[in-house]
């Protein structure tokens, strides 16, 4: 045909550079453990393991690449079907590459194009992520506070923790305390200082379980969740480890989170300061909303982490229509053992009329959070007017914050699921699209 553009030339499909073939995910919930490579920017990405094996070929026979490329790729075909004792021709390694490898970012197309960088975008995930510290200093950190993860110290730590616990709980009054802290600014500000580094420190913990497991965690930085400012630290590397040492990765930070509670503690019994109290009660409540497994916090993850399942969300869809629908199963979920299945069942039918609920009761106090507002707002115009200090204008500053962040919180989450029902009733109108 005129105008017709001249067939690409064949080439060796190549591992892209920067990634690492890590191997198989161990203890996965998975009938058929999956295959993990790690791309250049860090995510790891899940491969069956024929896939895994084509891509390990690609790489071992890159010597192969400016050479006779249908020769090449036979060549791999014949390494891979050695292995997985099935036979593979070189046409269907060309197409393994170009449908499924190159688009999940492992290897090139075999018409030389790079592959295309592939982002992770998971669902309720950590948005506009800004990293502020370095590998190094997360490897430093890790190694310097490595000793709290020995036994005999970790079983000190957490009986010290309950023994705090228990003393304030009897013996202190929580109700004086926030009276008094609500009463003076300074202490309003302390207070919400102390949550801030006891939210830091509990993403040192990830890093030190991290280098104490021997991986290497990433970089610390800050990064909004939902709508709320929050903190991270990129432990990805931990899906190296067993079991084990993932669910250690999982709950250092709240163990982190318990000693901080013990330095603010034994710093009330030297000084008698009643706000610290207030901050005790404060990281506690930082640590329940940490073990709640309905959002993406650490309880997620330590859940995830038990039946080997990376991304519990995604299954949403398929239990739904199962249970709902009474549609045939999926096939990701008949790619699951018997147990994690059910667990992952379990899971979504319960945290699915939670979160509903959550959202319900946040939309029906909007009313109440948009007055309060606008009542705070005309007080801190009111005080300004009259004189009132830097500190009282900065404290009743963060209170008007907090207070407009669950409205704007509701509004994205809303916006969210109106934008997604939209787009899924454009693709039911539209039906099933032709294959290319």
């Amino acid at each position: 045909m005129d105008g017709a553009e001249p067939p690409a030339a064949l080439t060796l499909p190549a591992l892209v550079d920067g990634a690492e073939l890590v191997g198989e995910f161990k203890n996965s919930g998975y009938r058929e453990p999956p295959e993990l490579v790690r791309l250049p920017n860090g995510q790891l990405v899940r491969l069956p393991p024929l896939l895994f094996l084509v891509a390990k070929a690609l790489h071992e026979h890159r010597d192969l690449a400016g050479g006779d490329a249908a020769a090449a790729l036979d060549r791999v075909a014949a390494a891979v079907s050695e292995q997985a004792g099935a036979r593979l021709t070189g046409e269907q390694v060309v197409y393994l590459a170009d449908r499924k490898l190159a688009p999940l970012g492992v290897t090139t197309y075999s018409d030389g194009t790079p592959a295309q960088t592939v982002k992770a975008d998971p669902f309720l995930g950590l948005k506009f992520r800004v990293a502020v510290l370095p590998e190094s200093f997360t490897w430093f950190v890790g190694g310097l506070f490595g000793w709290l993860f020995r036994p005999v110290v970790l079983i000190a730590m957490l009986a010290a923790f309950g023994a705090a616990e228990g003393w304030l709980l009897t013996t202190r009054s929580m109700v004086d305390a926030i009276t008094t802290a609500i009463m003076n600014p300074v202490s309003i500000l302390l207070v919400m200082g102390l949550g801030v580094a006891s939210c830091a420190f509990h993403e040192v913990g990830h890093a030190t379980a991290c280098r104490y497991g021997g991986v290497r965690p990433g970089v610390m930085g800050c990064g909004i969740y939902l709508v709320w400012p929050a903190f991270y630290t990129d432990i990805t590397e931990s899906y190296r480890l067993g079991r084990g040492g993932r669910l250690r990765t999982d709950l250092a930070g709240v163990y982190f989170n318990a000693i901080f509670v013990l330095g603010l503690t034994l710093a009330y019994l030297q000084t008698g300061f009643e706000p610290l109290l207030v901050a005790v009660l404060y990281v506690n409540l930082e640590m329940i909303q940490q073990l709640l497994p309905t959002l993406r916090f650490d309880g997620y993850y330590i859940m995830s982490d038990l039946i080997g399942i990376p991304d519990l969300f995604k299954y949403i869809g398929p239990i739904l229509r199962r249970t709902l629908l009474r549609r045939p199963a999926d096939a990701r979920l008949d790619d699951l053992k018997r147990w994690p299945q059910v667990f992952v069942t379990v899971w979504v039918l319960t945290i699915i009329p939670v979160l509903l609920l959550q959202l319900g009761l946040i939309i029906s106090q909007i009313p109440a959070l948009a007055e309060k507002d606008w009542w705070m707002i005309r007080r801190l115009a009111a005080e300004a007017s009259a004189g009132a200090g830097a500190l009282e204008l900065i404290t009743s500053g963060l209170q008007i914050v907090l207070l407009v962040l669950p409205l704007a919180g509701v509004a994205l989450i809303l916006f969210g699921i109106a934008r997604g029902l939209g787009r899924w009733a454009v693709r039911y109108v539209r039906g099933p699209q032709p294959q290319a």
